[in-house]
């Protein structure tokens, strides 16, 4: 009997939001945010850039695209490298985001080889996806194939026994407290070894 491809829960999580794409950089309103850190009017930071209050305007807009002499000016006028212009910024230094997840209360999608529990569902645009899964299968036959998406995996087992196929390295015996992180775009699967179901914790980069 063929068997059906069964739904992958990194695509199930992304179509529920959690994909984020990198947007292109727009060299005014980096510049407009950067001296809007240093709370400068922009005759201010023009004057510390030796630029004219218009060019800066302009430049700030997008209506004109600065030389690179331009360029170094605005940087030395803001205190920074020339490549952090076209740089985003990291982060806010505290954003405060926090989500607790209490035992049982997570978003479950169940399949025939694994039962999985995604964690912190309220937080948007996350970096990673954490998840439980409840591993039911038995044998590597019965999964349709490798198990691949993008990014970085990190797995840990929280209860039972497991043994971690992967696409280029000999099967792993694994107990409770063994962990593994992996390219996940490397081909794998999980199976149960203990009588009961296992219990895993898998945490999967976005980027």
């Amino acid at each position: 009997m063929e068997r059906k491809s069964q739904p992958s829960i990194i695509r199930i999580a992304r179509e529920n939001g959690e994909e984020t794409r990198a947007e292109p950089l727009n060299l005014g309103v980096r510049v407009r945010e950067l001296r809007k850190a240093k709370n400068w009017t922009l005759e201010q930071a023009a004057k510390h850039a030796g630029l004219a209050r218009s060019t800066l305007s302009k430049i700030e807009n997008g209506q004109m695209s600065p030389t690179y002499e331009a360029l170094k000016k605005l940087a030395e006028g803001l205190q920074i490298s020339v490549p952090q212009l076209f740089t985003p910024p990291l982060r806010e230094q505290v954003n405060g985001r926090m989500d607790i997840t209490k035992s049982g209360e997570g978003n479950s999608h169940a399949t025939t080889t694994y039962e999985h529990e995604l964690l912190a569902v309220s937080l948007v645009k996350k970096q990673m996806l954490p998840y439980r899964a409840r591993v039911r299968a038995r044998s590597p036959e019965e999964f349709d194939g490798w198990v691949r998406h993008d990014g970085e995996e990190f797995l840990y087992v929280l209860t039972g026994g497991v043994r971690l196929y992967t696409e280029f390295y000999e099967p792993v015996d694994m107990r409770r407290g063994d962990s593994a992180y992996y390219d996940a775009s490397m081909g794998h699967n999980v199976i149960s070894t203990s009588p009961e179901d296992a219990m895993i914790l898998w945490v999967t980069s976005l980027n």
